[in-house]
């Protein structure tokens, strides 16, 4: 089991930045990836941005290609994300995801998520 703990999110303006971070705790030698995604209302889940935990390898939507950097921490297990230029747009529940593959078995943990808004 995998547990994610997020940080961050808020109220920010529009061109405005927010850093979102998320702590792995439990069995975290299994992650294999760490991701965010994001919910609006009416809307699916979509992801915005990974990491792969031993190489370091990223993806970006490219809906934030250029605002949105996401860096992960392999000591204290954790993985931040970094947003500029922050657009109403963006404005959604954020979601800290981790993909674990322990004994042979992949699993997929969530975060509880962390509302960011902004406003024009």
């Amino acid at each position: 089991q995998v547990q994610l703990v997020e940080f961050g999110g808020g109220l920010v303006q529009a061109g405005g930045s927010l850093r979102l971070s998320c702590a792995a705790s439990g069995d975290t030698i299994c992650i294999s990836a760490m991701g965010w995604y994001r919910q609006a209302p009416g809307k699916e889940r979509e992801l915005l941005a990974s990491v792969t935990w031993s190489g370091g390898s990223t993806y970006y939507t490219d809906s934030v290609k250029g605002r949105f950097t996401i860096s992960r921490d392999n000591v204290n297990f954790t993985v931040s994300l970094q947003m500029n230029s922050l657009k109403p747009g963006d404005t959604a529940v954020y979601y800290c995801n981790a993909d674990a593959l322990c004994w042979g078995h992949s699993s997929v943990y969530w975060g509880q998520g962390t509302q960011v808004t902004v406003s024009s």
